[in-house]
């Protein structure tokens, strides 16, 4: 048995689990999402060793060497001594500067890019409410071409997060920020090569910062990026993007309805499949993939099967699984 000590407080542990689900057996309250390493709501700090490296995969060489790690990925095994980022200053605070209402479910938000806050778009960052509670949202912003972190934000049935977003968090009101994360970003190179960006709802945002960020790098290969909604209204950056083609040759755009709505100029069909039936071989190809889990699931098997190299797929799926983080 091991013995991990987490706000004061001590709890046992063996290596049969998890850190992470040692703690919520126990009836800690500890930050989580989606228990697979994906979304890293959980980061924590071992203050007396070093955590195992599967447990750091994926952090910052600076966040390794102080110890952070991920709890849902680190066996309990031995003793340990747990700081969370909050108290260790990784946490900074974004002033909202605009939201605009894209549909009745869809807003935009900008906040003020705080000082040395570096990232690359598409990654994303956790948003902490007053209370504690805590969702992850994707960056839509580019670093090198906006002063402002632009997330956009689905209203959810019963969503805490959301409504409160949408509802409560006022122009000029301050929220706390954890981040960035993620691995599905465009580094410059290759600038030959082609790309395929497939997304579902506002797994857009991320998407559209990284094809701008592309572009902006002077990348000139093939840009084509697919977006699906069940519903018109969904295909929410539709003129924005054709704009976009419009000043880019080698970017293109095609939005897809997969409900029953149809629209001239719209691809019919999930975008996953429009975008397989134009591009059945992908070797050379880098993908990104944003959106409902299901859909990044299939699509990572598909371009696969077409060609494109494990290394050369990138996704980060829309987990919807609860956060929560105990209020202070």
């Amino acid at each position: 048995m091991s013995t991990i000590t987490f706000r004061g407080a001590l709890y046992e542990g063996s290596s049969s689990e998890t850190v992470l689900d040692a703690l919520l057996r126990q009836g800690a309250d500890a930050p989580h999402s989606c228990k697979k390493g994906v979304c890293h709501a959980c980061l924590l700090r071992c203050t007396n060793a070093r955590p195992p490296s599967l447990a750091q995969e994926g952090l910052r060489p600076t966040q390794r060497e102080q110890g952070y790690f991920l709890p849902c990925r680190a066996p309990a095994s031995h003793d340990m001594v747990l700081a969370e980022p909050r108290d260790a200053g990784l946490a900074v605070w974004a002033e909202l500067r605009s939201k605009k209402l894209y549909a009745a479910d869809i807003c935009r938000l900008r906040f003020a890019r705080p000082a040395a806050f570096h990232y690359h778009a598409g990654q994303f960052v956790n948003l902490r409410r007053p209370d504690g509670l805590m969702r992850s949202y994707s960056l839509a912003s580019v670093p090198q071409a906006d002063e402002h972190l632009e997330v956009h934000v689905r209203r959810l049935k019963n969503g805490k997060m959301s409504s409160w977003l949408f509802d409560e968090l006022e122009v000029g009101q301050s929220i706390e920020l954890c981040g960035p994360t993620g691995s599905c970003f465009y580094l410059p190179g290759r600038e030959a090569g082609d790309l395929l960006l497939i997304g579902t709802g506002t797994g857009l945002a991320p998407l559209v910062g990284i094809a701008r960020d592309a572009l902006l790098w002077g990348h000139h290969g093939r840009v084509r990026l697919y977006h699906g909604s069940d519903t018109v209204i969904g295909l929410y950056l539709d003129a924005d993007l054709h704009r976009l083609a419009e000043r880019f040759h080698n970017f293109a755009y095609t939005p897809c309805l997969g409900g029953s709505e149809s629209l001239e100029g719209v691809a019919r069909g999930f975008a996953n499949d429009v975008a397989f039936a134009a591009h059945p071989k992908l070797q050379g190809w880098r993908v990104f993939l944003c959106g409902a889990p299901a859909m990044v699931t299939a699509a990572k098997k598909s371009a696969y099967l077409s060609g494109a190299s494990l290394a050369d797929i990138h996704a980060d799926p829309f987990e919807l699984a609860d956060l929560r983080l105990t209020a202070r």
